[in-house]
């Protein structure tokens, strides 16, 4: 990434595993208790550093950058896979690190790697935190509870349904304010709830940037659909990964082991809501893509909702699960609301 200089306490490594070279961020108790940080889409394990620094005694913080996210190794995302493919990369970090059972933190797409992560290995998790976390029937393409696609083909998810002008400009590693989709703005206006600015902010938005660009990675390919707007997802890359058409972790209902989980959001998140402002479907009923076909045949994910049912059959099957609301609060609580976030995640991590 270059430009990013980590806060004090904080150790730059990197890991190389059977599977990928993988950087890694490390802070806290050297033999404590692990406590693994997944970051998610549009960032890197930078994102974490005050967060793990904050953690209790006797717990290690470990933060992974995924793969076409940060210094770790670019290689290819397979779509199809539904994020399989980064759960895998973390098992065998997790295995070269020698962790044993661990807490587990999944920020946005992070929530949904780290779903993933339980389903395959429930033995190895202490507990299990989702930040802002995306549903667990993916981002786009899908309009009940049940999280029923909107079309076989996928659509209206997918590479396609990004703003080309964003993917420009962050290929270009823009730094200005200059676009109203400028990788700044975005960051501004929907990772955190305006007017707050990250103390870090040239950081972080250096580790927005350093997300790799292009069909293997963000966003991916698309293919032309029938149905609106006209594309569908394709079969490479981070946003079709994350879609409706190949990510489905509803499946963590059925573990046997199953993890106390904490479910913990802004109460003013754009990013994953029923409405959300980058669900193309919400932006179809706003009138801003034209040809929308109505909120019967394609309305806005209902992702909240969708959460919500999953962790109460998680916890009618045996589970527990917490929903902890912070207010006046974006898309990443961990920031900017720290001392509210800090007090309902070290109370999981204490048990």
């Amino acid at each position: 990434m270059g430009r990013i200089s980590n806060l004090p306490g904080v150790t730059s490594h990197m890991v190389q595993t059977p599977r990928i070279r993988m950087h890694v961020l490390m802070a806290g108790s050297e033999n404590g208790i692990p406590v693994l940080f997944v970051h998610g889409n549009g960032s890197s394990s930078t994102f974490w550093e005050e967060t793990m620094l904050a953690l209790p005694p006797g717990f290690l913080g470990i933060a992974p950058d995924m793969r076409g996210y940060g210094d770790t190794e670019p290689l290819p995302i397979d779509a199809t896979l539904g994020l399989r493919d980064m759960a895998e990369d973390v098992h065998s970090l997790v295995r070269t690190l020698g962790l044993g059972k661990f807490h587990i933190v999944g920020h946005s797409m992070g929530g949904g790697i780290v779903m993933k992560y339980a389903i395959a290995y429930p033995e190895d998790l202490l507990s299990i935190t989702l930040v802002d976390t995306m549903s667990p029937y993916g981002y786009g393409g899908s309009k009940d509870v049940q999280g029923t696609p909107c079309y076989e083909d996928g659509a209206p998810a997918g590479a396609a349904s990004v703003n080309p002008d964003f993917v420009r400009l962050l290929n270009e590693k823009d730094r200005s304010t200059d676009h109203l989709v400028s990788p700044r703005n975005v960051m501004r206006q929907f990772y955190f709830k305006p007017p707050f600015i990250p103390k870090r902010e040239e950081e972080l938005l250096s580790s927005m940037l350093s997300m790799r660009v292009g069909e293997d990675w963000y966003p991916g390919d698309s293919v032309s659909s029938p149905h609106w707007p006209g594309a569908a997802p394709g079969t490479r890359g981070v946003v079709n990964a994350f879609s409706r058409k190949y990510f489905d972790a509803s499946g963590i209902v059925d573990i046997q082991l199953k993890p106390p989980i904490l479910w913990i959001r802004g109460a003013d998140d754009l990013v994953v809501s029923n409405s959300a402002m980058w669900d193309i479907a919400t932006l179809g009923a706003l009138g801003f893509v034209p040809g929308w076909p109505g909120p019967e045949e394609c309305p806005p994910q209902p992702m909240l909702d969708q959460i919500r049912a999953v962790l109460e059959r998680y916890q009618a099957c045996g589970g527990f699960y917490q929903e902890v609301i912070i207010p006046n609060c974006g898309h990443t609580p961990f920031i900017e609301k720290p001392e509210k976030f800090n007090a309902a995640f070290h109370a999981v991590l204490k048990g």
